[in-house]
């Protein structure tokens, strides 16, 4: 496959393009294609500026997020992932609803050989939340 033609799908990556996704419904996750199929290796994203709202308070969340993942025939670009998870910021939601919003999504879009999502989230009330999903205990 040409170079020219694994990239025509990628339309969040144009220099400058910058639209902000309102919510994860209309957040676009764009893939390209595996060129290394025949390997099992990690793919690892983290943030520690993961920000959503609490669903009763509407006072900001604060997290980081973790996502590990042996490709299968895609990869997430990573500027559509960073929006996708952008689009959480005005979103009201509980954190375990947020950690499997991302592994469904990175799930469906990806149909990846293995799936790690953790959510670290900031004290609230003194307390720390940490919420993960693994592929290999689904």
């Amino acid at each position: 496959m040409t170079d020219e033609k694994k990239l025509t799908g990628l339309t969040l990556l144009k220099k400058g393009e910058m639209r902000y996704p309102t919510s994860p419904a209309e957040a676009k996750l764009e893939t390209f294609e595996n060129a290394n199929q025949q390997r099992k290796y990690w793919i690892t994203f983290e943030t520690s500026e993961f920000t959503s709202l609490c669903p009763i308070t509407g006072q900001p969340d604060f997290a980081t997020i973790r996502v590990e993942y042996i490709p299968g025939e895609w990869c997430v670009e990573s500027k559509s992932f960073k929006l996708y998870l952008f689009s959480f910021r005005q979103t009201g939601t509980f954190y375990e609803e947020i950690v499997n919003r991302i592994y469904t999504d990175l799930d469906q879009a990806l149909k990846p050989q293995r799936l790690v999502v953790n959510g670290d989230f900031t004290a609230r009330g003194g307390i720390t939340s940490s919420v993960k999903i693994d592929s290999s205990e689904t």
